[in-house]
């Protein structure tokens, strides 16, 4: 096991000595390209941004800073190799900001949030940029108009973020839309989604900003990478966020994300770690919104779909004849390319947990219209699943879930507890959230009619 710590540098003469903690190995972050260009993709953002008419601030350029930092701790310090047990890290990340005292007095609450999204035990430390990047953001020209955009939303390529879309489309608003490129499954799915969009909504002014950002294995030396990703959506809100500050007032960044996977309850005791994430629950995002008020940011994330299942959202979207003619572009399968070793092209499993939410919620809300998705295990009811097999353990795991519901329905209000704290949530609040988790049971509870399990 050994303690890392992530220390941002402006350039090759950013020179400035960390003391090394007990045990502790130190990765250097080259923030700079060339002699002033930010890389990792954050210039290559700024210089989208600018021909949007979106000029962030320095403190905004300072989010995505931090996020770079968070990304190569959670994707390339392994959990297997560099924790005592085999899942909790110890992370520490000196990040170079413009105002470090602004920095400091906001720290404890991003230290909590990153604690509780990914598991690990994280530090944060904060330092003055070097003289000669002081200012690193554009200056904004004088104009008598700003940005046309009065708003921003994830979009990540998934059934939801479709749905977010085509909803704000419609209600008449013009959203930037924010896209980290990931993988190549996630990013085609994301530029068929949005030139589809562009094409129906035609003349309007809705654009979309898309970062990639990755960091090559072996970056941290020592490590094997890791896959779990648990801060994924670390960087995906950061993004919004340094786009936000550009808008010349108040934002909001709008996560698109059913009630089912926002509380996300564990389906058995054994739905630990990498199978119980934290990416939108709803005490992440108060942290969020926490942290945004401490630095002076006048931006708020929120979650409209906070009290909709995912068929309950499909039902009721907008454009309902958009919605099915676009559905088979988006993605929502955890492994999209699995299915190559038997010659197989990208596309859904049809049997991981978000395809099931998927397969679930498109049955509800198409109905009577078949769901248009290709999946590798097409029938579930064909024959009966392996529970110790890829099929059949996610199957299982809600099949129990749902037994132990139906048995006890007033378990509901209890288990909404288990993933996180909700004491930001007022008791109505509460109650919505436990009826949405049993409704969402209920859902997929109507897809896995017939269907059988068995071990081996």
């Amino acid at each position: 096991m050994r303690r890392h710590l992530i220390t941002g540098r402006f350039g090759p003469d950013d020179l400035s000595r960390i003391p090394l903690g007990d045990g502790e190995v130190e990765t250097r972050l080259d923030l700079v390209v060339g002699e002033r260009s930010l890389g990792h993709g954050i210039g290559r953002a700024l210089t989208d941004l600018s021909r949007l008419g979106v000029f962030p601030s320095e403190v905004g350029v300072d989010v995505l800073v931090l996020a770079a930092h968070v990304h190569v701790a959670d994707t390339r310090v392994s959990r297997d190799s560099e924790s005592q047990d085999g899942w909790t890290r110890e992370l520490r990340l000196i990040v170079p900001v413009a105002d470090p005292d602004r920095w400091q007095a906001v720290a404890p609450t991003f230290v909590r949030l990153l604690n509780f999204l990914t598991g690990d035990r994280w530090t944060l430390g904060f330092r003055a940029r070097p003289e000669r990047f002081v200012q690193v953001a554009p200056t904004p020209p004088a104009r008598l108009l700003g940005p046309p955009f009065d708003g921003l939303a994830l979009f990540s390529g998934g059934l939801d973020s479709l749905i977010g879309a085509i909803d704000a489309l419609e209600a008449g608003r013009t959203p930037l839309l924010i896209s980290h490129a990931g993988e190549g499954a996630t990013s085609d799915a994301q530029t068929t989604i949005f030139e589809t969009l562009k094409g129906h909504y035609r003349g309007r002014a809705f654009d979309r900003l898309r970062l990639w950002m990755t960091f090559a294995d072996g970056f941290v030396r020592g490590s094997a990478g890791e896959n779990t990703t648990r801060g994924r959506s670390f960087l995906f809100f950061a993004l919004g966020i340094f786009a936000g500050t550009g808008l010349e007032g108040a934002f909001t960044l709008k996560v698109p994300e059913n009630g089912l996977i926002a509380v996300n309850v564990p389906l058995d005791p054994l739905r630990l770690g990498a199978l119980s994430t934290r990416t939108t629950h709803p005490f992440y995002i108060a942290r969020w919104n926490d942290a945004l008020a401490t630095l002076g940011i006048p931006g708020r994330i929120e979650n409209p779909y906070w009290d909709r299942t995912k068929g309950e959202m499909t039902a009721e979207c907008a454009n309902p004849a958009l919605l099915r003619q676009i559905t088979p572009a988006s993605l929502s399968c955890a492994s999209p390319t699995k299915g190559r070793w038997q010659g197989l092209g990208t596309q859904h499993c049809g049997y991981c947990l978000p395809c099931l939410i998927r397969r679930a919620a498109l049955l509800k809300g198409f109905q009577p219209d078949p769901d248009p998705t290709v999946y590798t295990l097409p029938d579930l009811a064909a024959h009966a699943l392996d529970t110790r097999q890829s099929e059949g353990v996610q199957v299982r795991s809600f099949q129990l879930a749902i037994e132990r519901l139906r048995a006890r329905p007033s378990l509901a209000p209890i288990l909404i507890h288990k993933p996180g704290p909700l004491s930001d949530e007022s008791p109505q609040r509460q109650a919505a959230l436990a009826d949405v988790y049993r409704r969402g049971l209920e859902e997929v509870g109507a897809l896995l009619t017939g269907v059988r399990t068995r071990p081996g």
